[in-house]
């Protein structure tokens, strides 16, 4: 089945990005003055599912997948997400973006945010940002910033969280 090919090749290709570092980038917190730089680091599981994708014949390559998430440690949440992807005829060559919505505890604030992933695999050489969207967050996350960087380790998911939140005045 050719669904099932191309959904292993793009859980391959995720999981090759998934190895890439990130580095952290400005922040709009910064930008509304003051800001507390502080990390979360911890475990997660994930459950990639494909989607139906409207209008893309097989040759395409193109894929549609749901991201269920629970993460556990400094950062306990779960979060519900969308991947789209794309292979070429290149081994070692893809990309994928996605969106999830985050919702839960980071180091005793509540709330949510958006993380937004964007990966490439250029001929094996991959590439990851993995960024909070700006202005998602909610609750006593409202005003976060950061990015999160996903290590995987003999098949366990690792993440560290870099992030910032306007400092309370």
């Amino acid at each position: 089945m050719k669904t099932n090919y191309f959904l292993a090749y793009a859980l391959a290709a995720l999981i090759n990005i998934a190895n890439a570092l990130t580095t952290l980038n400005p922040t709009t917190a910064a930008a509304q003055g003051g800001t507390m730089n502080q990390s979360a680091k911890g475990t997660f599981e994930v459950k990639i599912a494909p989607l139906a994708l409207e209008d893309a014949a097989p040759e395409t390559k193109l894929a549609r997948m749901s991201i269920d998430k629970k993460i556990v440690g400094d950062l306990t949440a779960s979060t519900k997400g969308q991947m789209l992807s794309a292979m070429t005829a290149t081994k070692g060559s893809a990309g994928y973006v996605a969106i999830e919505h985050v919702s839960g505890t980071l180091n005793g604030k509540s709330g949510s945010f958006v993380l937004q992933h964007t990966g490439i695999m250029n001929r094996g050489a991959p590439s990851l940002s993995v960024v909070v969207v700006p202005d998602s967050g909610t609750g006593e996350l409202t005003g976060i910033d950061g990015t999160f960087k996903i290590n995987i380790v003999e098949g366990k998911h690792f993440y560290e969280f870099a992030y910032q939140l306007p400092s309370v005045k």
